[in-house]
């Protein structure tokens, strides 16, 4: 059987937030993606839960039923740190994100709900998984093989996400998973042909593991019996100061890019491959991420700040390799996230469409540019752009990526 896309690295974790390293000089076996030791001690003063020496484990637990009555599980990941990863079997969704602060405390820094019923009355595709198509495909139609295929526009004129009813959407079949690697939880799903319009019966599997290292690893892979385009993505909304906790314009960036993909009105790329020197687009040193948003770029405009793919740096790097591909950090917190990826491109969603009128966790509302999500991806639209790389999947062939989080803090 052919492998289409990625092979991972065979290491059982891909970084070290114990060992400073530059990112210009990161080892593939053990990818730096993070500089500073996480804090278990215990915190001085308020505010928070301290973040204790614990056994790792992964807890099973229901998290409500579907109006069809289909019952959906809530797994809880734990490391000997205390970093919690909770995920649901509904939309493959990560629910919740724990991580500590430079003085130990552990706060949630991701948006969503407290219950199921929130996901289901309407969310932004908080901590999902996003396909069959992560992204935008223009005008929802593309052609294969030289057959035209229809799919739903729920997003303006153009298809979003997979559709109406995308991965998000759901019902997944999961395992809990225990070993040296981490602890974790492997999801699967069957997309059967002709869903939300795609050829092919695609069989999906998605595994979360979060490691000793403090690091979030998730995998994807699929395989199809029919030629079909495959860009899985994780739709995760970060706010390190802790969700719903303001928003996250103090946040330094940096991206391992020096190329992104304009984007027409529908922010459809126009096919462009355009350097980012002496753009906003330009995060290749740590800038805030307020820095420019406002600026009269016409791209800024279009997205109502920054809604773009950049194409990563990845010179030197196999098309099975990780590279790192972003940084963020938290000046107030300490908190910070490295992203190491095999895929070609990141998309950075400022979440330009929040307008304080979702309130989450807690009933804290969620306010413009609350949270930041980090898309690794190939390109948008890519099915109808023979110069980007390629997403089609075909029979014989295995669908695979990596994508790992690495959680720290900066002293």
């Amino acid at each position: 059987m052919m492998t289409r896309q990625i092979r991972v690295h065979p290491c059982s974790s891909v970084a070290n937030n114990r060992t400073p390293m530059s990112r210009h000089t990161l080892a593939l076996a053990a990818l730096a993606l993070c500089a500073c030791t996480t804090s278990s001690r215990p915190a001085a003063g308020g505010g928070g839960t301290s973040a204790t020496a614990t056994a790792a484990s992964v807890r099973r637990e229901p998290f409500g039923r579907l109006p069809d009555g289909r019952a959906v599980e809530l797994y809880t990941l734990t490391n000997a740190h205390g970093v919690e990863v909770r995920a649901m079997t509904y939309g493959a969704i990560i629910t919740v994100l724990r991580t500590p602060d430079r003085a130990g405390r552990l706060d949630d820094v991701v948006l969503g709900f407290d219950s199921l019923g929130g996901y289901l009355r309407g969310s932004p595709y908080f901590g999902a998984v996003v396909g069959r198509y992560a992204n935008r495909i223009a005008g929802g139609r593309f052609t294969l093989d030289g057959a035209t295929y229809t799919l739903a526009r729920n997003n303006g004129p153009n298809s979003l996400h997979g559709g109406e009813r995308g991965f998000d959407k759901v019902l997944w079949a999961a395992e809990p998973f225990e070993g040296d690697s981490g602890v974790g939880v492997r999801l699967r799903y069957t997309s059967p042909d002709g869903e939300e319009g795609y050829p092919g019966t695609l069989a999906v599997r998605v595994t979360y593991t979060l490691t000793p290292r403090d690091e979030l690893v998730v995998d994807y892979e699929a395989t199809t019996d029919r030629a079909t385009p495959v860009n899985l993505s994780q739709h995760t909304y970060f706010n390190l100061h802790g969700a719903g906790r303001g928003t996250i314009l103090d946040h330094l960036l940096t991206l391992d890019a020096s190329a992104f993909t304009p984007v027409d009105s529908t922010l459809i790329p126009t096919g462009e491959i355009a350097p980012v020197a002496g753009t906003p687009f330009d995060f290749r040193a740590a800038t805030a991420i307020g820095a420019r948003i406002d600026g009269p770029h016409q791209q800024l405009r279009v997205g109502r700040g920054y809604d773009h793919n950049w194409v990563l740096d990845r010179a030197g790097r196999g098309a099975m390799e990780l590279a790192h591909a972003a940084r963020v950090v938290d000046p107030a917190s300490g908190r910070t996230i490295d992203v190491g990826t095999t895929e070609p491109g990141v998309q950075l969603y400022t979440g330009n469409f929040l307008d304080g009128t979702v309130a989450g966790k807690g009933s804290r509302v969620y306010v413009h540019r609350g949270a930041l999500c980090l898309e690794t991806q190939h390109y948008p639209d890519s099915p109808n752009h023979p110069n980007f790389p390629s997403t089609i999947l075909r029979p014989g062939e295995t669908y695979r990526s990596r994508t790992v989080f690495g959680f720290g803090v900066a002293r």
